[in-house]
């Protein structure tokens, strides 16, 4: 079994009151290229708080985490978030248009080199991801309305959320760790987002959904966190979905804010 993505001893704790408690410890999680992972819960189990300790957005996380057998430390964190990207629940638009909001990733330096016959040189955000290349993803999720010179202020929620998707599947990370950005949405945009996530994942990225709508029969497993435990979901063979490994952790220790 190949795994693009490991972690395991993972822990995250935080202070309440002047004292320090433990939301959950020594969590494994694996998933293999293709696999669409729901993660589910009661609210406040700490799904969020596990999916940025993933992209290494977690101050108050730790772990082993490991990309096709590396090391994170392997990584600058740059370089890991690159390829393990988080997909907040509330997008964050920046930028005067549609179009410089999902070229914002491009604008870091990590993205801006390239070698030539002359040797290295800058690329410019444009030169790295064409209007051609935006208006066919956007028009592919059923956003064809969206002109890309629209500023990102005037999207609605469910076309904010598309957009973000759309900024951050156009960077081709290898893992995509979303954070319910399916949470708000009417059933049409919500399904329009599970139909793209599906694509991508039959294209072999790697995706983590936290969902607390019903199932929709898309994910490969279904893992629940509460108590501090991480467990594979009696739901997944109900619902008809796949099964797979079984992740465990350790019990919580305290309450969790």
């Amino acid at each position: 079994m190949t795994y693009v993505f490991e972690a395991s001893n993972v822990r995250c704790s935080i202070m309440v009151d002047g004292e320090r408690r433990t939301i959950f410890s020594g969590l494994s999680f694996a998933i293999e290229p293709g696999e669409i992972v729901d993660l589910v819960g009661p609210s406040g189990a700490g799904k969020s708080s596990l999916l940025t300790a993933f992209a290494r957005l977690n101050p108050r996380a730790s772990g082993d985490l490991r990309l096709d057998g590396r090391s994170a430390d392997d990584f600058t964190p740059q370089q890991w978030r690159a390829q393990v990207a988080y997909l907040p629940q509330k997008p964050v638009l920046l930028g005067e248009t549609v179009a410089q909001a999902i070229r914002l990733p491009f604008t870091l330096a990590i993205r801006q080199s390239a070698r030539t016959k002359q040797g290295p040189r800058r690329i410019s955000p444009t030169d790295a991801l064409p209007d051609g290349r935006i208006r066919e993803t956007l028009d592919n999720m059923g956003c064809a309305d969206i002109d890309l010179n629209r500023p990102p202020h005037d999207l609605s929620g469910g076309q904010a959320a598309r957009v973000s998707l759309a900024r951050t599947l156009l960077t081709c990370p290898k893992v995509l760790l979303a954070d319910e950005v399916d949470a708000g949405l009417d059933d049409d945009n919500a399904e329009k987002v599970a139909r793209i996530l599906a694509k991508a994942a039959a294209d072999g990225m790697a995706i983590v959904r936290i969902r607390h709508r019903p199932p929709d029969g898309r994910a490969t497993r279904v893992m629940r966190l509460a108590d501090g435990t991480l467990t594979q979901s009696g739901n997944a063979e109900a619902d008809g979905t796949a099964t797979g490994s079984t992740s465990t952790g350790n019990t919580v220790e305290g309450s969790v804010a």
